[in-house]
């Protein structure tokens, strides 16, 4: 199961960074020529609902399929209703982890993106709740 550790509250501030106004190219590279420069905010593009969203740290290897992987920082939004096929926070029993929800049919279950891992279900009796719903993973280049 991953744990998600350092759970951020975002600033409501603005947070400016430069902006280059050209797609950048992954095939060959072009020479740049007089790009201009813009001012942009990361929370206006990254957060939807800035006094619902926070922060959290992945810590293991359950959503490696998902494109999730140890160390990535993921964006969460609590005010988004969790649908089917959303990738989730929940809290089990006391553990908090991130997987994604299935909830079709009358079926309900959190199911890991590495076959390593079984499916959660919940048992009778037992405490579930959603924190959130994953809206961006942030990575760190290698």
């Amino acid at each position: 199961m991953n744990t998600l550790t350092n759970s951020i509250l975002i600033r409501t501030g603005s947070l400016p960074v430069q902006e280059i106004s050209c797609k950048t190219p992954a095939g060959f590279p072009s020479p740049a020529q007089d790009l201009a420069v813009n001012r942009i905010d990361l929370n206006d593009i990254l957060i939807q609902h800035p006094e619902a969203t926070y922060f959290m740290q992945v810590k293991g290897n359950s959503m490696t399929g998902a494109g999730i992987d140890d160390g990535d920082r993921l964006i969460v939004d609590r005010a988004i209703t969790p649908r089917h096929n959303h990738i989730v926070i929940a809290e089990i029993d006391g553990e908090v982890t991130v997987k994604r929800l299935y909830a079709k049919n009358g079926l309900l279950k959190l199911k890991a993106e590495n076959a390593t891992y079984p499916d959660l279900v919940p048992s009778p009796g037992q405490q579930w709740s959603v924190w959130g719903v994953v809206t961006y993973i942030i990575k760190a280049t290698p």
